[in-house]
């Protein structure tokens, strides 16, 4: 398993500590389904770099830790549903439910192939609405430019979770010491878009 550095760390250290300010800081104005999900995916993201910092890269390879990682795009995605989509709210909350429930249900009952693809699929659809809907919003002038930040994040945070699913199925876009070695970086930026993008909405 790759060595985690000094610099890895610092970057793992800082993506915490953004994640706890947005967390202590919050967004003014939503109700109260939109600021548990920014909390919840901010908390886990604050407590899975810790994580990272504790136990190295080895914890990546947690059964656990890819169910808990799930909830960082879900909970994102659906608080930017719930505040600019509501005609879909109810629908992607059910998405949000039961596309969790499969991947915990294909963690633990059949590992492998099914449940690499499930966790694509829910990633990938969470994923495109972080990354879309804030750069949609931005083009109609519905949100400030500031808010295209969020799309931003949305896009790292899909590029970490191709990267990651792609090495589980054994055929990795590049070599596991390389994604390691992006990692931390790669958390940072995002956790730094986010931020500032939910600031500047």
């Amino acid at each position: 398993m790759e060595k985690m550095t000094i610099s890895q760390r610092i970057l793992l250290l800082l993506t915490g500590l953004l994640a706890a300010y947005q967390i202590a800081v919050g967004i003014d104005g939503l109700r109260a389904i939109p600021t548990v999900s920014y909390t919840i995916a901010f908390g886990v993201l604050l407590i899975a770099g810790l994580l990272m910092i504790i136990l190295g890269f080895e914890v990546l390879d947690s059964p656990l830790v890819v169910i808990t990682a799930t909830i960082i795009p879900l909970s994102l995605s659906l608080g930017i549903i719930w505040q600019y989509a509501l005609p879909y709210q109810a629908a992607y909350l059910a998405f949000c439910l039961i596309g969790f429930l499969l991947v915990v249900g294909t963690r633990i009952l059949t590992p492998g192939a099914v449940a690499i693809i499930t966790l694509a699929l829910v990633h990938g659809i969470a994923g495109l609405v972080i990354t879309f809907l804030p750069f949609a919003l931005v083009w109609r002038g519905s949100v400030s430019a500031g808010f295209a930040l969020v799309g931003v994040g949305g896009a790292l945070i899909g590029l970490g979770g191709l990267l990651l699913s792609f090495l589980k199925t054994g055929k990795p876009i590049l070599s596991r010491q390389r994604i390691f070695k992006l990692l931390p970086g790669l958390l940072f930026l995002m956790t730094a878009a986010f931020v500032a993008g939910f600031a500047l909405v």
